[in-house]
């Protein structure tokens, strides 16, 4: 199968993201185009809220008591539809599209994510995108027998045990970080097994790849040929993760 055409009929995507980081103006200030980034939106996002970030500071005196301080600012202005399964985001260093399931294709919703991005292009006026970045967040049911799964007849890269006949695997966490050669593009992929669900057991395979793009936030044009590369390399890792019989449970 083309990893750039990869169609499944049940795909287990419960979250897709893009993010675009942005470099921009040094007099910048996020909360100023709150409400003017709302009223551009809020025909097919009227929903909104905020997300902060925090820092806590610890001052220590002599002969005194420690004192902890913490202090909270706002990271991003969401913009959310009614059933909040899809959302912009306006961040302080960039733009984020995120979908929930149900999802259908990124063909669908790159119409929506341009004209959006060229919404935040014009109230943000970015000076310099930085990294065009593709999350897949894939939330596999897997089919026990028993109690038990035989991990290695759905993934060609799992867990291992140092001793696999006197030891059971309870969980477990895989992280891959790599650079892939010919682009430079940056892949993280995580693999981990969550409590069981009835007779599945859900594993969830996250993977990331990123482009360090530097180009005019007004390209859409280079943005979304970087776009479609990444989709390709998701895909590719997605199929070469699997094994057969894995991907016809989504079939």
């Amino acid at each position: 199968m083309n990893a750039a055409a990869l169609k499944l009929r049940n795909a287990p995507i419960v979250e897709a993201v893009l993010d675009i980081d942005c470099d921009t103006p040094t007099d910048f200030d996020l909360a100023s185009i709150e409400e003017t980034t709302y009223e551009r939106l809020r025909d097919r996002y009227p929903k909104r809220r905020k997300r902060y970030s925090s820092a806590f500071e610890i001052e220590m005196k002599p002969e005194a008591s420690s004192q902890l301080s913490a202090h909270h600012t706002v990271q991003a202005f969401q913009f959310l539809h009614d059933d909040e399964k899809q959302l912009v985001q306006v961040r302080s260093d960039g733009f984020s599209f995120n979908r929930l399931a149900p999802y259908e294709s990124l063909d669908v919703y790159l119409p929506e994510i341009e004209r959006t991005w060229r919404a935040y292009v014009e109230i943000a006026a970015p000076v310099e995108t930085r990294v065009l970045r593709l999350r897949y967040i894939n939330r596999i049911l897997l089919p026990m027998e028993g109690d038990r799964v035989e991990l290695d007849e759905y993934f060609k890269i799992g867990p291992r045990l140092a001793d696999e006949e006197a030891m059971d695997l309870t969980g477990f966490f895989i992280r891959h970080a790599a650079v892939e050669k010919n682009t430079g593009y940056q892949i993280n992929l995580v693999l981990t097994a969550q409590d069981p669900d009835g007779d599945k057991l859900p594993v969830i395979l996250d993977i990331s790849v990123a482009n360090p793009l530097r180009e005019e936030p007004g390209n859409w044009e280079s943005i979304q040929k970087s776009v479609a590369s990444l989709r390709t390399l998701k895909n590719r890792i997605f199929q070469n993760t699997l094994t057969e019989k894995c991907l016809q449970l989504f079939r």
